[in-house]
């Protein structure tokens, strides 16, 4: 072999070098953008609670509703359009579970204070007590500086309903009249299409842990 065709040859050898490790670094690239998508996806998918109309095939959604929040303002369903929130049931004057589910609310709640995208939403099972006034000093206590947790008193029968019907999370008979009594540690998770995807013990730090993952599970999702 000649000088002139050794050369030849290892300018030959060297371009395919090259172009090889071109295409490494592109497809390399490529890879990590792909990865880099992926990763900005849930790690799953929350399930979604309810039955579902059998006629539409539709899921259950948390009906509408108008309540009277604790600024002694009328407060609406629709002022949570497009939001994650959760929500419990609870009353002011409780000793028994509702310290635990609210100490453990207010810790949520301090994750996401300042998140437009999340609300808590609070409803009393005694609004005959737990008027406006009463509810503003209960969130004062526990340190609610932003408007996106919502304490909420009205109407006992819609409320009761609310807990029977939409959220589900008491599944106790009654009409919401003066005898009938809601008491429930169960937190529900709501999507910014009004339905539920999932259930905490409001008493249970791990529940909460737990809670707290599937926010942010939720907040990924896509619209």
């Amino acid at each position: 072999m000649t000088n002139k065709q050794s050369l030849l040859k290892n300018v030959f050898l060297f371009s395919v070098f090259e172009l090889s490790v071109f295409w490494i670094v592109v497809i390399a690239v490529f890879l990590f953008a792909i990865s880099g998508c992926k990763d900005e996806k849930p790690l799953r998918i929350l399930p979604v609670y309810g039955p579902v109309d059998e006629q539409t095939k539709a899921n259950h959604i948390v009906a509408d509703f108008s309540l009277i929040n604790q600024d002694n303002k009328p407060f609406t369903s629709q002022m949570l359009d497009g939001k994650i929130y959760v929500a419990d049931f609870f009353f002011t004057t409780c000793r028994s579970i509702c310290p635990k589910m609210s100490t453990n609310m207010q810790g949520v709640y301090e994750k996401y204070k300042d998140n437009k995208n999340v609300a808590f939403v609070s409803y009393t099972v005694n609004p005959a007590n737990d008027t406006a006034e009463v509810l503003k000093e209960y969130a004062a206590r526990h340190g609610v500086t932003t408007n996106n947790w919502i304490f909420l008193t009205g109407d006992k029968k819609q409320i009761y309903e609310l807990a029977r019907k939409s959220y589900l999370v008491d599944a106790s008979e009654g009409s919401g009249d003066d005898e009938d009594f809601v008491h429930t540690q169960n937190f529900a998770l709501v999507d910014k299409k009004k339905r539920i995807r999932g259930y905490y013990d409001g008493t249970n730090p791990q529940e909460i842990q737990k809670l707290i993952a599937e926010i942010n599970i939720l907040l990924q999702e896509e619209d």
